[in-house]
């Protein structure tokens, strides 16, 4: 069993085939990166963890995914969330079915996290 396998019973309901695709790549990617990080499905979602701690969630809607890290990173990437185009809520940001994934921001994203997140004992940030 592969670690994307994880996230098989969640993939399989994506009815675009397309949409589908991409998300799996995305998925597969985060794992390809960061190898070291757990996967899991929470809260009805895709999720990465390092030591029980959240790390990013990634998350699907008609127009867009969400790929959502926590508020706080989300806050301190903003600028560099609008410049790829792509929009944001409070703990998120949304790329568009049709915009091509900026991998080199989704890096540094993870990776901040992965760093800032290293002494955490909780799930989520305090």
């Amino acid at each position: 069993m592969t670690k994307l396998d994880n996230f098989n019973d969640y993939l399989v309901k994506i009815d675009n085939p397309v949409h589908r695709e991409q998300l799996t790549e995305v998925l597969q990617w985060v794992i390809d990166e960061f190898p070291t990080l757990e996967t899991k499905i929470a809260w009805n979602q895709p999720m990465y963890t390092d030591h029980g701690t959240f790390i990013i969630g990634f998350s699907i809607a008609k127009p867009h995914f969400a790929v959502a890290p926590e508020g706080i990173v989300i806050e301190k990437f903003a600028d560099k969330i609008e410049a790829a185009g792509y929009n944001m809520g409070k703990k998120f940001m949304r790329i568009k079915w049709d915009q091509p994934v900026n991998y080199d921001l989704l890096r540094e994203i993870i990776q901040y996290n992965i760093d800032e997140k290293k002494d955490c004992t909780t799930f989520w940030r305090k």
